[in-house]
């Protein structure tokens, strides 16, 4: 653990570096970029890293479901023997219109992956990552004294929906620095204040597996559906027996989640379509559950089109498109992050939060339990408007809400100590 004279001299230097990373977070909140797009962000985070001393690498990201161009960068300082230390910024913004009215808002607007234009928005706090990762090595590319060991610092892109961490492992991300001995990561949320953090051993964010289901029938005349097979029908009576599946088969000691997040079928009233096709998302901690609900999802399919009567080679075809573990911390290296968080923002700031069962592609980063890992949450909310919604029983906007808006000063200042009190005290100075 670093010394009190040490996080004192540290504080100072985050102190002279607020001003221009505050500066930094709302140039890219201004200008985000969507998932495969990731090109300025990452080249900004890249030239910075380079002025410091770091050996970077640029352009890595291999993506298995779309043809986008890699913008990952790795960038690594070694100072010393000692462990090795990972620690990672998501990069890149959602297609989401920003409605915060702040000076600096985002009026971006860009080509998203189905070809159509959209608006784009940092909902998720991307710009705030990007800004403490810079911060933290600012500071601990000046204060070397204070740690000994390897850092690695990774510029993720395509974390919303790209399986952005698997691309960059891919295309040999590990292969550019010494194995980790920790993978460290922060998470912005408007459900603390600015100022505070949490943290939670073992379970932290859910798996995510992204299913699609063509539900196939046999076009007609609408006014004549005895000379079909309707898959309207068929994706109505899904949707309803798709909930049954956690509500039913699932002990209520494991939590999970099945949501039918996309229909489409049909192009007009009077004609039976040929086919209907459900998107969804399946959430879960432990990978048994999630198979188990894909097999009640395939069978749940096949049932609906038996009672159908819907011929064998016309089935439900049900894909997997896309899954990502759960982020599970490691216990005791939880800890260890709690006990840094403490010494950077105070004993009173830092909470132990309750899993939540949103999702992120982090835990790609551990290998499957190889690479000890760990994620906490960076309060950003403003405290008066938290305060406030506490007395009118509401909620802060959540990640993805239009009205996403981190308050960047205190969110920043105890994001980038955060990370620097956390690599003191797992890459400790002989």
């Amino acid at each position: 653990m670093p010394t009190q004279l040490q996080l004192q001299t540290v504080s100072g230097q985050v102190e002279a570096e607020l001003p221009s990373l505050v500066e930094i977070y709302k140039h890219l909140h201004a200008r985000p970029e969507l998932s495969g797009q990731e090109r300025a962000t990452a080249s900004l985070l890249a030239g910075e890293l380079k002025k410091l001393g770091f050996r970077v690498t640029e352009g890595i990201g291999r993506y298995s479901r779309f043809d986008w161009p890699g913008f990952g960068l790795m960038a690594v300082l070694e100072n010393g023997p000692g462990p090795t230390l990972l620690m990672r910024a998501d990069m890149d913004a959602l297609p989401v219109q920003e409605k915060t009215g702040l000076p600096y808002a985002s009026t971006a607007r860009a080509i998203y992956r189905d070809g159509s234009e959209v608006p784009v928005m940092h909902a998720c706090g991307h710009d705030v990552h990007v800004s403490c990762l810079l911060g933290a090595a600012r500071v601990l590319a000046t204060a070397r004294e204070c740690w000994s060991g390897t850092l690695v610092l990774v510029g993720q892109p395509g974390e919303e929906g790209g399986d952005g961490a698997q691309a960059m492992i891919d295309d040999g991300a590990y292969r550019l620095c010494p194995k980790p001995d920790f993978a460290l990561a922060l998470h912005s949320t408007l459900f603390l204040k600015a100022g505070t953090a949490g943290y939670a051993p073992g379970n932290f964010l859910a798996s995510f597996t992204e299913v699609e289901i063509v539900v196939r029938g046999v076009g007609a005349h609408g006014s004549a559906p005895e000379h079909g097979k309707d898959p309207v029908v068929m994706a109505a009576q899904l949707v309803l027996a798709l909930q049954t599946i956690v509500s039913r088969e699932i002990t209520p000691h494991e939590p999970a989640v099945v949501t039918v997040g996309s229909i489409h079928g049909g192009a007009a009233c009077n004609v039976i379509p040929e086919e209907v096709v459900l998107q969804l998302s399946i959430r879960s901690y432990d990978n048994r559950v999630r198979d188990k609900i894909l097999d009640s999802v395939r069978r749940i399919c096949t049932g609906v089109a038996l009672a159908a009567g819907v011929p064998e080679e016309r089935f439900p075809v049900v894909s997997v498109l896309a899954c990502h573990p759960a982020t599970y911390n490691d216990p005791a290296l939880a800890e260890h992050v709690a006990e840094a968080l403490r010494s950077a923002l105070g004993t009173d700031n830092v909470v132990r939060s309750a899993a939540r069962m949103v999702s992120e592609d982090f835990g790609s980063w551990g290998l499957g339990g190889a690479i000890p890992i760990c994620m906490f949450w960076l309060g950003a909310a403003d405290p008066v408007l938290f305060e406030e919604g506490l007395r009118q029983g509401g909620a802060m906007p959540s990640q993805h809400s239009p009205l996403y808006a981190p308050l960047p000063e205190p969110t920043l200042r105890a994001g980038v100590k955060a990370l620097v009190a956390a690599a003191c005290k797992l890459l400790p100075a002989g």
